[in-house]
């Protein structure tokens, strides 16, 4: 375990150190994701949400321990096996590591090689004080010297892992994003009026805050990418394909929009959706200056870390606030949430359209090629279906008896909101007051005045979009199209 510990660390060390080298812990993290079914990955994010990434790498650390075990006992037998063995792993990382786009064969190759050394000499130094002589020169060697021996090779594990772990994440990305000047929109959008913000303790806002909207995607780390070198490049089915820098494309006119994402994998009541205020370059624009071919009946987008999601054309044609986004809610897009560059869509599902870390549109046949999501089990169209959520009281709250807010949110984005109604304990919907109207394309605030007596009590909202269709009663799991339903929960009302 110690040798397995010491390679790894080291591995990480050299990939800060090298400048395009990867970690071959996320590496294999990325590999995992890649690679199981598309059912597990689901239950992951159901179960685990946000934090689903975390214990993955925590499962892989799990997982080179109980290898790294096994290929000791090995060795302490026959240390040439246990060699084989830890070496075999570190090459397992390297493939691992190459299947990324971004990887680069020569430091790809290095870290490889400097976990393996690293790895094998700790391996050999270990066995031979387990086996009581001196690799060099014979003599035994006491507990205690195999303590030292071990506690040394420990804490060459923490330090290359922690190390490793500073020196990737040293880059100056944040502040490459801090010294980006955006352009004023040639059409911003208005500012909200006071009646569409409601005022009541613990409603989500209008606006979602940067360091609070909801993350998920396929990336372990965070991708770094460098504004100075950046590229988004538009091909396929085009007459004129081109290639834009990120000066040029926040030189392009720009406009700003309000829009609703949300996740696929949001249960009915989740938390994977928020409202922000986008600023960017429509898509339209750019497809027209590329010249869409006949036949290019789907937009594929790729991320610079290889992801990629694929929507129609005619929808991100059709659409005035599809765009190219460059900022969120008044500021350069934080790096957790694509910079330089992502895509929004409104009324689509992220997992068919919000690549971040953009680096490719590309015209293609919709019929022919699939997104990432696809073939793992998700809907090849992911319209975002009509939803709303009880934000106060909490489920299982307890209130005060007497007039109690019950407040939320509710979204169809491109359709609007129009209607919002409670229900208690199964009696008939009451319809809730709605905060002023936005954009038919982001969330509306609601609430509802409810006069709770004492005892349990169970509440549940439901939706009219702007077109006029209720949002259905039918419980539908999040795959393979979004969960549908009706947010119910309970809560306990107290004598005052």
């Amino acid at each position: 375990m110690l040798a397995a510990a010491a390679a790894l660390g080291v591995a990480e060390l050299v990939a800060g150190l090298l400048r395009g080298a990867p970690s071959l812990l996320l590496a294999v993290g990325d590999a995992v994701i890649d690679s199981v079914p598309g059912e597990v990955e689901r239950q992951a994010i159901a179960l685990l949400g946000q934090y689903d990434k975390i214990v993955l790498v925590g499962g892989i650390l799990v997982v080179s321990a109980v290898v790294g075990a096994v290929l000791g006992v090995l060795a302490v037998r026959r240390l040439d096996v246990g060699a084989a063995g830890l070496a075999g792993f570190a090459v397992l990382g390297g493939v691992a590591a190459l299947a990324d786009p971004r990887a680069e064969l020569v430091p790809t190759t290095v870290v490889v090689l400097a976990g393996a050394a690293t790895g094998l000499v700790s391996l050999r130094l270990l066995v031979a004080a387990v086996a009581g002589t001196r690799p060099v020169g014979g003599g035994d060697l006491d507990r205690r010297g195999f303590l030292r021996g071990a506690i040394g090779i420990g804490a060459v594990a923490a330090f290359g892992g922690l190390g490793g772990q500073w020196l990737q994440a040293r880059e100056r990305i944040n502040d490459l994003r801090a010294a980006v000047r955006l352009p004023a929109p040639v059409r911003p959008a208005p500012p909200p009026p006071p009646a569409a913000s409601l005022d009541v303790p613990g409603l989500s806002p209008l606006y979602v805050p940067n360091e609070d909207f909801y993350r998920i995607d396929t990336a372990l780390r965070v991708p770094q990418v460098d504004p100075r070198s950046w590229t988004l490049e538009v091909r396929g089915r085009v007459d004129r394909p081109f290639t834009l820098t990120y000066d040029e494309l926040l030189a392009l006119p720009q406009i700003e929009a309000d829009v609703t994402l949300a996740c696929v994998s949001n249960e009915v009541g989740g938390d994977l959706v928020g409202n922000a205020r986008w600023q960017g370059v429509p898509l339209r624009r750019l497809l027209e200056r590329a010249g869409v071919q006949d036949g290019a009946t789907q937009l594929l987008s790729r991320s610079v870390d290889g992801f990629t999601a694929g929507f129609p054309t005619v929808t991100a044609l059709a659409l005035d606030e599809a765009m190219v986004a460059v900022a969120m809610n008044g500021e350069p897009l934080p790096v957790a949430h694509g910079f330089p560059a992502r895509l929004v869509v409104p009324g689509l599902y992220g997992y068919v359209s919000a690549t971040k870390w953009l680096s490719v549109l590309e015209l293609n046949d919709f019929a022919e090629v699939d997104g990432y999501w696809i073939p793992r089990g998700w809907a090849k169209e992911g319209p975002i279906v009509t939803q709303s959520r009880i934000d106060v009281p909490r489920s299982s709250a307890t209130v005060a008896a007497g007039r109690v807010a019950v407040a939320g949110v509710a979204w169809a984005p491109t359709r609007g909101i129009s209607r919002v109604e409670v229900r208690v304990d199964g009696g008939p919907w009451r319809e809730a007051e709605l905060a002023a109207p936005l954009d038919v394309d982001c969330w509306r605030q609601w609430v509802y005045s409810w006069d709770a007596a004492p005892g349990e009590h169970e509440l549940s909202v439901r939706a009219t979009d702007g077109e006029g269709d209720v949002q259905t009663a039918v419980e539908a799991p999040v795959a393979p199209s979004g969960a549908t339903g009706h947010h119910t929960l309970t809560v306990e009302v107290a004598e005052r």
